[in-house]
């Protein structure tokens, strides 16, 4: 594995025998995008549970973790832009892309992007918990700047552990990454159009405060391909309370290098 791929990618478990650190068995690649404040490791249990037949590539955002002392990215395209470019073409085996909240928005960006490389259109995109673009045009600019109340915001969500929020030492430490990831989102426009033709699922918690089932089932303005959406009890984080049912229907979507 390159260098700057090492920076924004992690595996769990780690490398695996293939010539950039995967298992060279494994059927297909899911690049993981985590949520605003998260970081790879949130997507560590799904990674366990499709291994070794997925290489699931977890995105590592500067900011957080063993990047903490990276200044964090405050422009969902341009983090778009650098994880593009340090995925590079997708290989010998098809690619998918999972994002939850935050990281549904920067998964469908980049997923635009390696659209325009000949060959380069991930064969699925999965959204998660995430308004689609139409539904959020004008409605992110409302993200709390103020400290205080974003940590409210967030610790609501039920996305991280109160202990942590209440930690002051730790809370001065992922506050950064937190305000960066909130200012990105509120100033972020989607890329226009419809500019996907591969197939794309939204993923929704039916009590999920932060997008409804109808704002979320709108993704299927964003592809020319096949579109379906799957609705979980919950609110915002409810891949946590599903993680088996959501880790069987991946696996059901996912592509292999036979299909």
């Amino acid at each position: 594995m390159s260098q700057q791929r090492n920076v924004w990618f992690r595996r769990f478990p780690p490398l695996g025998n293939g010539p950039t650190g995967a298992d060279s068995d494994a059927e297909c690649a899911l690049v993981c995008f985590p949520h605003a404040g998260g970081s790879a490791s949130y997507w560590r249990p799904l990674a366990v549970a499709l291994s070794p037949t997925v290489d699931v590539v977890a995105v590592q955002y500067p900011g957080r973790l063993d990047r903490l002392r990276e200044a964090p990215v405050e422009d969902l395209h341009l983090l778009a832009d650098l994880i593009a470019d340090a995925l590079g073409p997708p290989g010998d085996r098809p690619r998918a892309l999972l994002g939850h909240s935050m990281g549904a928005s920067l998964a469908y960006e980049v997923a635009v992007r390696l659209a325009r490389q000949p060959g380069g259109e991930p064969q699925l995109l999965i959204v998660s918990g995430r308004r689609a673009p139409a539904a959020a045009r004008g409605r992110n600019r409302d993200w709390p700047l103020d400290d205080a109340e974003l940590v409210r915001r967030v610790g609501g969500l039920g996305g991280m552990d109160a202990t942590v929020l209440d930690d002051p030492e730790v809370l001065d430490l992922i506050l950064p990454a937190l305000r960066a990831d909130h200012r990105a989102l509120a100033s972020y426009t989607d890329t226009p159009g419809r500019p996907l033709s591969c197939h794309v699922v939204a993923l929704a918690g039916d009590r999920d405060p932060e997008a409804t089932v109808e704002e979320v089932r709108a993704w299927g303005e964003q592809t020319s391909g096949d579109f379906r959406t799957r609705v979980f009890e919950g609110g915002h984080f409810f891949l946590n309370d599903h993680a088996s049912d959501v880790t069987d229907l991946v696996r059901g979507l996912l592509p292999s290098r036979a299909g």
